[in-house]
């Protein structure tokens, strides 16, 4: 179910991007303090690939990530890295640790791949609700109504709409 609602997750912002061009994608939107959808893109792209990289070792730290460029510069690489990580997630629970750092760990607390997973979900969710924000204005991109919000927001509103 995890892997499940991951997979369209991805669905969702692939759908996306195949409606954008590189310029749309390096824009910097003054709606994201002139980030761009490109950033937004790898930060989620690479919190899953420091979660998946680093899951032998079962210590996870995201402030470690690799900080990408050619992610958030081409729709093709992010394309790409996406791909990568759905042929790898299906792994098996474990525990796991993760740390809060970069050149000195500042804490770290005992987790999960499973959480660890649900958390990048909701992290994606986040991100897509923010790039929501910067092509909203823009009619000829067409997302779902559902984009970059919450399972639990969209449960609820059916449950009021009832």
């Amino acid at each position: 179910m995890l892997i499940t609602s991951i997979r369209e997750n991805f669905s969702e912002i692939i759908e996306l991007l195949n409606q954008l061009n590189d310029e749309d994608y390096i824009f910097c939107h003054p709606e994201l303090s002139n980030a761009t959808i490109g950033e937004h893109t790898r930060h989620i792209i690479e919190l899953y690939q420091a979660l998946i990289d680093n899951y032998n070792t079962g210590v996870i730290n995201y402030d470690k990530r690799a900080r990408n460029i050619l992610i958030q510069t081409s729709i093709i690489e992010a394309k790409r890295a996406i791909n990568s990580i759905l042929s790898k997630i299906e792994l098996p629970n474990k525990k796991l640790i993760l740390e809060q750092g970069t050149l000195q760990i500042r804490f770290s607390v005992d987790t999960n791949y499973f959480r660890e997973l649900l958390y990048n979900l909701e992290h994606s969710i986040h991100h897509q609700a923010l790039i929501k924000v910067a092509i909203i204005k823009n009619q000829n991109i067409e997302i779902s109504h559902n984009f970059g919000v919450a399972k639990s927001t969209i449960e609820f509103k059916t449950q009021c709409a009832q």
